[in-house]
């Protein structure tokens, strides 16, 4: 059985009235049959984009892709997209059917679907239309594609991606021949946008277990269009009595520890990714990697770029990789007030998670002492709110010009000076305290 939610049932129930077939399809199916929640709700029906709208004449409507047949209703305050069903010509550029011919078939439409698990349809009054077996593929754990996979693949390269991360968020299997179809037409990804590349690679990375998701990239060569920077770490020996890991062993663990956020899970797969460029062999047979993470920040910084990732994101990320080996200092507090700085306060405590899963992927975990007093220590510094940036100053820019410094870039470095004097002492913080220090360090 099947919990359709009530705006569902209202499309499906209009239509039907109208005497037009309609189901609900794809993915909401898949989770319904693996007591998942949907995340979507989708509809199809053998009424026309016009004869939709004419039955939903009353609600508010929006002609979301009207040629390949797709109109939103909102209802409820929900949108509900609701497709003609349809056939489609050959992929001419590997993204979009170069034609759409709407179908009275649900059997023709399900056809032109990617996998099987997606390509299932349910009515409350036809039941559930399931022509190329995707509820036994669901009971097997197996992502099959529909009908020939050469084929599926060639018609859209993303959905070589797409597969990957079907499998790992759902912790199935690739069936053989779709496997092989992968490894075979991997170079289809090179025409496929970076950021249609980027999502995908993100959603597999937000899995419960990512680490099964990037293993089936580099087995199938596909993570070559995406971050080949990452193969030289696979079977990489670090001969170091800290870890029984190979590099690339170590940083799956890392990500499958880290915090299922977005920038937690890229520092992850990134913050040892230097390690072999950086890797050094001491007289006694210890490798060490002096500077990995620096050069882990560069490589980072590249690749995301690259995938067309947000500025933000790629200076979370970047800060979180640079970090990462801090707390093998010994921080005092004004070291540890310069930390949150440069992190953000909104990200320190993701560079601890970041530490701690880096910790646990080791032979030793003694360090995660070390951890839990930096953490008290954080929490201490922001809660008794003590100055961490410029703007914490009882002075600004304004009052500078007012004494005589000059605007332009002096005023940065002035402000920053006094920021570091107020780390070390706080009762410097005063107006009158401040401009004294200016006066005698920077008038003459």
């Amino acid at each position: 059985m099947i919990n359709i939610p009530k705006e569902v049932l209202y499309i499906l129930e209009k239509l039907n009235d109208n005497g037009f077939d309609t189901y609900i399809v794809g993915g909401c199916i898949r989770d319904s049959f693996m007591n998942r929640i949907p995340k979507d709700w989708d509809v199809t029906t053998s009424a026309l984009p016009s004869e939709i709208m004419k039955v939903f004449c009353e609600e508010k409507t929006i002609e979301t892709g009207r040629r390949f047949g797709t109109i939103t209703v909102i209802k409820n305050s929900k949108p509900i997209e609701i497709t003609t069903f349809r056939s489609e010509g050959d992929y001419t550029d590997r993204r979009r059917p170069g034609w759409v011919e709407f179908e009275k078939d649900i059997k023709a439409d399900l056809s032109r679907r990617d996998f099987t698990i997606n390509s299932m349809a349910y009515s409350p009054i036809k039941g559930l239309v399931d022509p190329f077996g995707g509820r036994e593929d669901i009971n097997n754990k197996l992502i099959k594609t529909v009908g020939n996979s050469k084929r599926r693949f060639n018609e859209d390269g993303l959905r070589l991606l797409r597969g990957i991360r079907f499998a790992t968020e759902l912790n199935f299997n690739i069936e053989v021949s779709t496997y092989e179809s992968i490894v075979e037409l991997k170079d289809n990804l090179f025409e496929v946008s970076m950021e249609r590349i980027r999502d995908e690679f993100f959603k597999i990375l937000l899995t419960k277990k990512p680490s099964k998701g990037i293993l089936l990239l580099v087995n199938t060569g596909l993570i070559d269009h995406i971050i080949p920077e990452i193969v030289d770490t696979v079977d990489f020996n670090q001969y170091n009595p800290h870890h029984d890991k190979n590099i690339f062993d170590h940083i799956l663990c890392v990500v499958d520890k880290s915090p299922e956020d977005i920038e937690s899970r890229l520092a992850a797969f990134f913050h040892d990714i230097g390690k072999p460029v950086t890797f050094t062999l001491d007289e006694k047979g210890i490798g060490h990697f002096y500077g990995h993470d620096k050069l882990g920040e560069e490589i980072a910084i590249k690749v995301l770029k690259r995938l067309k990732s947000p500025k933000r994101l790629i200076l979370t990320v970047s800060s979180l990789i640079r970090e990462h080996m801090i707390y093998h200092n010994e921080l005092k507090n004004k070291g540890l007030k310069r930390l949150i700085n440069r992190v953000g306060e909104e990200n320190i405590f993701k560079l601890l998670q970041l530490m701690r899963a880096d910790i646990l992927c080791g032979l030793s975990t003694k360090d995660l002492d070390v951890i839990d007093l930096l953490e008290d220590r954080i929490k201490n510094i922001l809660n008794k709110k003590q100055i961490l940036h410029v703007k914490d100053l009882a002075i600004g820019g304004k009052d500078l010009m007012d004494i005589g410094i000059s605007q332009g870039p002096r005023i940065g470095e002035i402000l920053n000076y006094l920021l570091d004097k107020v780390m070390e002492d706080e009762n410097l913080n005063t107006k009158g305290n401040l401009l004294a220090i200016v006066k005698d360090k920077f008038l003459f």
